[in-house]
């Protein structure tokens, strides 16, 4: 059996292939990537495999049982993306496709599910027999700015009481591995988010415990967090993502109680305290 990982060089996709590799032979992963000279590294079979030129595709994913599509990165032309790559699977005779997608998908206030949800409607109408990750907030999208608040004596952002129940990427990627490795996930679709929530007011106390030094949380507006993270090179488009995703935290997108990562990997979710530590570090 064969297992394709496309964007196996990026963050998520570098861990999953990690963790496939201590659950299968590393002959039977291969990795989908735009530039196979990056893939050198990950010890198994390489093949091109770029969303944005459908016509390679197909070749690409001969032979591939289990896809593991990892949502690309362009925003706005994520679902066309998406879409190539169902159609080529289905083309290419791939048996089972597992997407990672956004919690809630279905009816979440991010802005960004709406890309995700399309996809999981052309992955069901593909036909194809299907795994829906549908993945929550990865803690390190908030303790990546842990260094920065403490040196700016401030954590901001514009989720208010929110409660963020993240993970780290690390239990999202084993928690696909699992599901690529194993039998039993056919036509399920898992809510994956982490076993304790928290609030960023409590993100920012945790800080200044870890630190010794107090980082307050100041909540801002949409508006106001977006123009910051312009202000720091940010491109546009990430910067408005991030502070939507914020204002869609405020209203429980990023919440959800029923500890499918933990129950899947059968171990607890990587504590908060945990990744602000390594981020720290």
């Amino acid at each position: 059996m064969k297992i394709g990982v496309t964007g196996a060089t990026g963050q998520l996709g570098r861990l999953v292939v990690e963790k496939l590799k201590q659950k299968v032979a590393a002959d039977s992963v291969v990795a989908l990537v735009r530039n196979p000279e990056k893939a050198a590294d990950l010890g198994v079979e390489t093949r091109p495999f770029d969303y944005t030129q459908p016509e390679t595709l197909v070749t690409s994913l001969k032979g591939i049982d289990k896809l593991l599509l990892i949502s690309g990165n362009e925003i706005g032309q994520r679902l066309p993306q998406h879409k190539a790559v169902v159609e080529a699977a289905k083309q290419a005779g791939v048996k089972q496709i597992t997407y990672t997608s956004i919690l809630h998908a279905d009816s979440s206030p991010l802005g960004l599910a709406g890309e995700h949800w399309g996809t999981e409607v052309a992955i069901k109408e593909s036909g194809l027999t299907y795994t829906i990750l549908r993945n929550g907030w990865y803690t390190e999208n908030y303790t990546g700015s842990a260094k920065g608040a403490v040196g700016a004596g401030a954590f901001i952002g514009n989720a208010g009481d929110g409660k963020i129940a993240s993970a780290a990427r690390v239990d999202y990627a084993e928690a696909a591995a699992v599901v690529l490795a194993g039998e039993g996930h056919e036509n399920k679709t898992y809510e994956l988010a982490g076993d304790e929530a928290y609030t960023l007011t409590e993100l920012a106390a945790e800080i200044s415990r870890q630190t010794g030094k107090t980082v307050p949380y100041n909540n801002l507006t949409e508006t106001q967090y977006a123009d910051i993270l312009k202000s720091f090179g940010l491109p546009v488009g990430l910067a408005e993502m991030l502070a939507d995703s914020d204002t869609g935290a405020s209203k429980g997108g990023l919440f959800d109680d029923t500890k499918q990562i933990s129950a899947l990997i059968g171990r607890p979710t990587t504590p908060l305290a945990k990744v602000l530590a390594e981020a720290l570090a």
